[in-house]
């Protein structure tokens, strides 16, 4: 292995995805040598084959479900369908321009970018295309992949992950969507709008199962009125090829067929075969484990994004990146508040929280101790202007600060910033309902509902 030993970096990252980039943007904002080794495209899943262009799709999705609804409105229009290839360009061209975008960061900040498989081969050096790349810190950032059940086969035809279904060359008739976290519950809606026959397959007891209880439940209603069927509280038990699609059983013997099965039960961790193991660094399930800076077991070498056991949220890499490369630059950090970091579903209608579950408040504080609070959209003008039901559930510590804002609605991601701040800053209902809110606005929701919890509801019921 090829050596340039009169080189050193002082950071050198193994993966562009978000924690990656990140890091690296960040390590030489701050005067740092770095070095970023991708074997793919810089941006990562979240640019490529996430995010961005699942995202784009919903907007397809919910631009053809208004031209279906344009009459509601007064206005004459006709749905005659969807091009998938034209959607397709359109998603591509999102993709492109923000890809060009951060390639142009990258230069423009003078890091040193390495295509290549990359592999860790001591604690202070990663190999990549013949040559031994040495810095005085490593940081892991493989990111993740899509991941799948013993015995269930993705082959990407009939089967297939959301990496195949962001580039499907056809809208299917039908499908069955195993998951009913964000990934599945995003297609889901997405394809609804597209005009396929959908049902969804989640083995816990409500769709995305790691929100407040309340948006689950506000999810599945929204989700039984536009006509995407869900089977709850059942696993999975096997897959198999029916003469034109695929039938699902569960463990219950209950039986689906449709023509594409979407496999959508998460991501896995991309560490195998890497050298993490060979170095001594501390492993679970295939994770690399971290400390609350970052840091894995081996000082020289940390970790972040999709590869750690924390949040698989695009924002979380890039926070998560920034932190080890301002620990690495000497400066002062704080560790990450995972409870404070928003959390976005983007199907129609989104759902959108920050902070803790009323379940979880009870937990840490005791039942007597917990006040919830629910506003209701249908009081709110902008909402009824746009048609779209929800609700703005608060969860407070009795006389004390708000620790959870969990949201349902369309628009409501745009939403999630200012229930970061109330979160994080540790507000009282009564220092927000003293914020005047634009009227009207999505946004003033959230001001009356810390009004009502205040004491003082305008536009609520007592």
């Amino acid at each position: 292995m090829a050596n340039d030993a009169s080189t050193v970096f002082d950071l050198v990252i193994l993966g562009g995805g978000s924690g990656g980039y990140a890091a690296a943007l960040r390590g030489a904002q701050l005067g740092l040598d770095v070095a970023l080794i991708e074997k793919g495209k810089v941006g990562g899943t979240c640019l490529h084959n996430g995010c961005i262009p699942t995202k784009a799709l919903l907007h397809a999705g919910e631009i053809a479900d208004q031209a279906r609804e344009a009459g509601q409105f007064g206005v004459k229009a006709t749905f005659e369908g969807i091009d998938i290839e034209a959607v397709h360009k359109y998603k591509d061209e999102v993709i492109t321009g923000l890809y060009k975008g951060l390639q142009g960061l990258i230069a423009s900040r003078k890091v040193t970018y390495i295509e290549g498989e990359g592999r860790l081969s001591s604690p202070t050096s990663v190999d990549v295309n013949g040559q031994r790349i040495q810095g005085r810190h490593v940081l892991l950032a493989t990111g993740s992949v899509p991941k799948s059940l013993p015995g269930l086969e993705i082959d990407g035809n009939r089967i297939i992950s959301s990496d195949h279904a962001l580039k499907l060359d056809r809208v299917p008739q039908s499908a069955i969507v195993l998951g009913g976290g964000v990934i599945g519950v995003e297609f889901a809606s997405a394809w609804k709008s597209f005009g396929t026959d959908v049902t969804i397959v989640e083995g816990l007891k409500h769709l995305v199962p790691v929100e407040d209880e309340n948006s689950s439940k506000l999810l599945e209603r929204a989700f039984r009125k536009r006509g995407i069927k869900f089977n709850l509280g059942t696993f999975f038990q096997k897959a198999e090829y029916t003469e034109n699609g695929v039938r699902v059983t569960l463990a219950d013997g209950k039986t689906f067929e449709a023509e594409v099965l979407l496999v959508a039960i998460g991501r896995g961790p991309v560490s195998q075969g890497l050298g993490y193991e060979e170095a001594g660094i501390a492993m679970d399930r295939g994770y690399v484990l971290v400390d609350e800076y970052m840091q894995t077991n081996v000082p020289t070498v940390s970790a972040v994004g999709d590869l750690a056991p924390t949040l698989q949220l695009a924002h979380v890499g890039f926070a998560e990146g920034m932190l080890v490369a301002e620990r690495l630059a000497g400066l002062k950090v704080v560790p990450i508040d995972y409870d404070g970091v928003p959390r976005v579903t983007y199907c129609h209608p989104e759902v959108a929280s920050v902070g803790i579950t009323e379940a979880k408040a009870k937990e840490l504080y005791g039942a007597d101790k917990v006040v919830a609070l629910k506003y209701n959209l249908a009081g709110n003008g902008k909402s009824k202007i746009l048609k779209t039901a929800g609700e703005i559930k608060l969860v407070q510590v009795k006389d004390g600060a708000v620790v959870g804002v969990h949201m349902v609605g369309d628009r409501m991601g745009e939403q999630v910033g200012e229930a970061q701040l109330i979160y994080n800053w540790e507000a009282l209902p009564a220092e927000v309902a003293q914020l005047v809110h634009a009227h009207p606005t999505q946004n003033e929701a959230l001001g009356e509902a810390h009004l009502a919890l205040a004491g003082k509801p305008l536009h609520s019921h007592d």
